[in-house]
């Protein structure tokens, strides 16, 4: 998900509604206290987004952390998320994301020097662990639940998985079940329908939607029954994200965002790889504009699932 949930993209999601919480995307906890959110592609907002967004950061050291905390409640965030479960190479290579779950006291430390610090919500997000054990991941949680998080994000995969195998959503089950704060599950979630799966399924609070919101980004409006507008949605949605993203950005960051955001578009379309093609070669607004008028002159076919293979 990184560099998709933007500044820009959440306003896209915000025009649809239905949403509870929306999510930024990872910010780092050593630049959080000095960035500058005119200047910061990530640690960037609207005034009128922060009662229901959440911040999300990652690091390794416990005082940046609470330092970063710190500045997040001060700007008036609704919480500030502790990312232990993202599992990119760049980022484990720092030790930070999902690297810190092979310390466990490290991770906990985190969390009760944080909560200690601040007095909004604090959440929690992590994996399995490194290892396929559904115990470790019940132990973990209870583990953030004694240091005093205020709810968890759990994707049941292990890290050195990605996503090259299922998410176990059992897992879920087995980490709500080992907790008394609330528990959003999160894994493979491609459709209006997989949602109300895996809450009856793994007895969760909520669901925590990342890559299918990319792609559709009016997923929460549908499942709130909010009215979703048919004609012409995905070319309209396709031109509202550039517009927002060449408003809150400059030319080259906005590019590099639309054309990150591409492969989940596209998913939805029969010919997902060739849509993707032609929008990708596309460098400045006017090019977007005109080809994606163009494309769809004629509304391409639509798939009912996306493309998973785009999804990366």
């Amino acid at each position: 998900m990184a560099g998709l949930g933007n500044v820009a993209f959440r306003e896209l999601v915000a025009g649809f509604g239905g949403f509870g919480l929306l999510f930024t995307g990872m910010c780092s906890a050593k630049a959080v206290p000095s960035e500058n959110p005119a200047v910061s592609t990530v640690f960037r907002w609207r005034r009128q987004e922060l009662e229901h967004t959440v911040c999300q950061i990652f690091g390794t050291d416990p005082s940046a952390m609470t330092a970063a905390a710190a500045r997040i409640e001060h700007e008036g965030f609704f919480a500030v998320d502790l990312n232990f479960g993202c599992s990119a190479s760049a980022i484990c290579k720092k030790g930070a994301g999902a690297a810190l779950l092979k310390t466990p006291d490290r991770c906990f430390q985190i969390v009760e020097q944080v909560r200690k610090k601040v007095s909004f919500p604090t959440f929690v997000k992590f994996r399995t662990g490194w290892e396929n054990d559904i115990q470790n991941a019940a132990r973990l949680a209870k583990g953030f639940e004694a240091a005093g998080a205020d709810l968890l994000v759990f994707h049941p995969r292990i890290a050195p998985d990605r996503r090259t195998r299922p998410p176990r959503w059992d897992h879920i089950r087995a980490v709500k079940e080992a907790v008394n704060i609330p528990v959003f599950g999160n894994g493979n979630i491609f459709d209006v329908k997989d949602p109300e799966k895996m809450l009856s399924l793994t007895g969760c609070d909520g669901v925590s939607i990342g890559r299918l919101a990319a792609a559709k980004p009016w997923i929460f409006a549908s499942l709130s029954g909010i009215p979703v507008p048919d004609e012409e949605l995905y070319r309209n949605t396709a031109l509202e994200t550039a517009r927002l993203l060449f408003h809150h950005f400059d030319q080259k960051t906005a590019v590099k965002h639309f054309k990150k955001w591409l492969p989940y578009f596209s998913s939805n379309f029969k010919f997902s790889h060739e849509i993707y093609k032609t929008l990708v070669t596309c460098s400045c607004p006017e090019t977007i504009e005109k080809t994606l008028k163009t494309l769809f002159q004629s509304t391409p076919e639509i798939t009912s699932r996306p493309n998973i293979n785009l999804f990366g």
